[in-house]
């Protein structure tokens, strides 16, 4: 999936942040209700876990708009730079939430196994399975559905959001795998099914975690995107060079610091204009970047 146009429209940004949060939010109420009843009906611990999962994701979303709500707050007083970084906040918490649901649904799973002497595993219905198929469609949908209206409005709230939707996914495969094979006279892979839903459901919780993390801190953006800014600040008309290039990742945006060389026989309002040009085109032709200071120096000077 190529990955689509940023928006900056804050009337459009707002409408897709409504539509991916009523949607998320009613599709799991949805998938809660039915894999609970089918998990419950057709003897399932395997499902009731994966119903927990998806229960979870509602939370998931209400604090992916929450976030992305107050990521939208413009500067003030107390935070004249923004409130980028409370995304990254409201990304750690999904992280958080993600591994305690995890933990919690292994930790069921191990115990069934263990105890498999002292009770009887029942062996689940046809409805755990119908119900497990259903999830993994909707929910892989859902995956797409929300990376790319996240990839559009440039949010990591929403991406993780995302992500806990293809974990949900996941965790449906191994319950499928689980209620099966359950079905086949194997009935000790229905609980083992919570123990592999867990690690998958732990590892998308790291790797949002480790995202946010980096965001949080003032991390310099990847070679290929500085390499991009360098191309086109050398394309405008007037830079003779590049003397020092730097980024920085705030939330999801970026900031920019670069000074570059002009002729120094030109005068202050000819260097001002290159800088404003070098400023106006970075703004029009990077969404992302957030603030661009621009500082010329003289041709040739190297201690500038």
């Amino acid at each position: 999936m190529s990955k689509p146009k940023v928006i900056t429209n804050e009337v459009e940004i707002k409408k897709l942040i409504k539509e991916v949060s009523m949607v998320g939010i009613g599709v799991n109420v949805l998938l809660v209700i039915f894999k609970l009843f089918a998990g419950i009906i057709a003897n399932s611990g395997a499902m009731i876990s994966d119903a927990v999962h998806s229960a979870s994701d509602v939370l998931a979303t209400f604090l992916a708009l929450l976030g992305v709500n107050m990521a939208q707050k413009g500067p003030d007083k107390e935070h004249p730079y923004g409130h980028e970084r409370q995304e990254c906040v409201i990304s750690i918490l999904l992280a958080g939430i993600l591994l305690v649901t995890g933990i919690g649904i292994g930790y069921q799973g191990l115990e069934k196994i263990l105890n498999m002497e002292q009770e009887t595993i029942a062996v689940p219905g046809t409805l755990a399975l119908i119900a497990a198929i259903v999830s993994i469609a909707t929910k892989e949908w859902m995956y797409h559905y929300t990376k790319r209206v996240a990839l559009k409005i440039n949010s990591a709230a929403f991406l993780a959001d995302a992500w806990h939707h293809r974990s949900d996914a996941f965790s449906s495969i191994g319950a499928l795998i689980g209620i099966a094979g359950a079905r086949l006279g194997y009935p000790v892979l229905d609980p083992l099914a919570c123990v592999i839903i867990c690690v998958f459901i732990v590892k998308v919780a790291f790797d949002i975690f480790k995202e946010a993390t980096y965001k949080m801190v003032d991390r310099a953006c990847d070679s290929e995107f500085e390499e991009r800014l360098r191309e086109f600040i050398y394309e405008q008309e007037g830079v003779m060079g590049i003397y020092n290039l730097r980024t920085r990742l705030f939330g999801n945006r970026i900031y920019v610091d670069v000074d570059i060389y002009a002729d120094g026989e030109e005068t202050l309002n000819q260097a001002h204009s290159i800088a404003e040009r070098v400023h106006k085109g970075i703004e029009e032709n990077f969404p992302e970047v957030k603030h661009i200071m621009v500082h010329v120096n003289p041709w040739g000077c190297k201690n500038c």
